[in-house]
């Protein structure tokens, strides 16, 4: 059974604060992603790769003006953010935010329980946030301190991986998770996403830039995406390809 389906799905972005017009970056992207399969999106700076991350979590400040997204049959697109998430929907962003005054045990536990619609058990909730970060090789003090807040890049992608663990959705959304990370923190990211690629109904969209990721997280699929929309499909030989070829050949393309 699919689990997440996007068919002709057009977006663009809030430029109103600048006083233009809404400025299109997406342009009829087709993608579906089935139980146990893991999508990899590469391409250029510039490609519409977040857009497409973010307008699926649904972010505000992305307008989709065509298409639909679905979840096991649902309309996603005429769900709130939260609705999202607790229909299975997580996205590990690019640049974690800060959240100030909020420890990560309370804003753990605050998001479990407002996706299962009851509060974990105190008995065990301790151990499985404690467990998690061990699994990342993340001090557990680090359950204390506000969210993000004082973190590494590499402490904030561990986190997210964390959240990951804790919160188990059915379709996780990576953005760049490998962006800024040096080699011993990519294989522990690397390593959490394979435990939850384990599970044989959950689906992994994976957005990045490099090959160096893919070294770690095998794709069953990869997308070349260019100008807001994808330009190639193929297998894991496609990045392969990508990384001896670069991209100039698409942009050229799609110019």
């Amino acid at each position: 059974m699919s689990i997440l389906e996007i068919r002709d799905l057009h977006v663009s972005v809030d430029a109103s604060d600048r006083g233009d017009e809404p400025i299109p970056i997406l342009n009829g992207v087709d993608l579906t992603i089935k139980a146990g399969q893991t999508h990899a999106i590469m391409g250029p700076n510039g490609s519409g790769k977040s857009t497409l991350a973010y307008s699926i979590a649904g972010h505000p400040k992305y307008q989709v003006t065509a298409g639909t997204v679905t979840l096991d049959g649902a309309d996603v697109l005429s769900m709130s953010v939260d609705e999202r998430a607790r229909a299975g929907l997580f996205l590990a962003m690019q640049y974690p935010v800060e959240v100030p005054g909020v420890s990560v045990s309370n804003f753990l536990r605050t998001a479990k329980t407002a996706i299962d619609g009851q509060p974990p058990k105190l008995r065990t909730w301790v151990k499985d946030v404690n467990t998690a970060m061990e699994r990342v090789k993340m001090d557990t003090a680090f359950s204390t301190r506000s969210v993000n807040e004082g973190f590494s890049g590499g402490e904030k992608k561990r986190h997210e991986i964390v959240q990951l663990e804790v919160l188990n959705p059915k379709v996780a959304i990576l953005d760049e998770t490998d962006s800024g990370l040096d080699i011993d923190a990519l294989k522990v990211v690397a390593g959490g996403v394979n435990r939850f690629r384990e599970q044989e109904d959950r689906g992994v969209l994976l957005i990045t830039h490099y090959t160096r990721i893919l070294r770690y997280i095998k794709p069953d699929f990869v997308h070349v995406f260019v100008g807001g929309r994808i330009a190639e499909e193929g297998g894991p030989e496609l990045a392969d390809r990508l990384e001896a070829e670069g991209y100039d050949r698409y942009v050229a393309a799609a110019s």
